[in-house]
């Protein structure tokens, strides 16, 4: 029986022909620094699984292969959560990733938005995602010490908030981009969507 030879993956580019199109000799055989994985798309999913990958140096990445959660932070609040993923939603380079629920990074998925909505109510006082009432027309909560008041009110003289983002509170969900690369690090972390970019894929 003929001997299967296993063909390795190699990103070297010895193989292919000069800028000018003229062929051109392979002066060395493959080296260990040419190598190349097979892609392994990381999807979304409850059972988390993250594989260990040793590399040149003695190093490790952390491959992910399974994810549902991750680390998002809001940048204007200055509040970083550990929240869900529910869903992908959006990817610029391909539409079959949004199909088949891969998580890469710059991909736009919503998250759950209640450990947000906990944060703003415990730094604010006030309660967001109640349908029909703007967070504007709210007063803050009076419980507490005096000092504990006087902390609330001059937090709010300063508050901003979005109403693009205030309008997916109601929904309890936010949509977000992943900044990690989670076949890379292991991890699916990014940011809220705010201002002109959460305009821009509200419309995609």
């Amino acid at each position: 029986r003929a001997r299967q030879s296993a063909m390795g993956i190699s990103r070297d580019s010895v193989h292919k022909r000069r800028l000018t199109g003229g062929k051109q000799k392979k002066w060395h055989k493959k080296r260990k620094y040419d190598l190349g994985r097979v892609s392994v798309h990381c999807k979304l999913s409850s059972n988390k699984t993250v594989r260990q990958i040793r590399v040149r140096g003695g190093n490790y990445k952390l491959r992910a292969l399974r994810l549902d959660s991750g680390v998002f932070s809001w940048a204007s609040e200055h509040c970083t959560k550990k929240v869900r993923v529910l869903d992908v939603m959006y990817n610029a380079s391909n539409n079959e990733l949004v199909r088949t629920k891969t998580l890469v990074k710059n991909c736009i998925v919503s998250v759950d938005a209640a450990p947000f909505k906990a944060f703003y109510q415990q730094h604010y006082g006030l309660e967001l995602g109640q349908k029909g009432v703007s967070v504007d027309t709210l007063t803050p909560s009076d419980e507490g010490s005096n000092h504990h008041k006087r902390v609330i009110a001059a937090r709010n003289k300063d508050r901003k908030l979005d109403a693009a983002l205030e309008e997916q509170f109601t929904t309890g969900r936010l949509l977000a981009c992943v900044s990690s690369r989670p076949g890379q690090s292991g991890r699916c972390d990014g940011y809220i969507l705010e201002g002109k970019e959460l305009e821009f894929y509200k419309r995609a």
